[in-house]
């Protein structure tokens, strides 16, 4: 692993712990399709027309 600061802010940390939240927001979405039946899309506009 490269011990060197990154001047842009990018980091073996942070990018694994970004990859591990996507992955936990993806496998979240798909569950909520599944059991709502509505995609992230339907689900925002039914959410916004209150």
């Amino acid at each position: 692993m490269n011990s060197q600061p990154s001047f842009t802010g990018f980091s073996a940390f942070s990018e694994t712990w970004n990859g591990r939240l996507a992955m936990i927001g993806f496998t979240l979405a798909l569950i909520t399709e599944a059991l709502t039946g509505k995609g992230i899309i339907g689900q925002l506009l039914t959410w916004l027309a209150f």
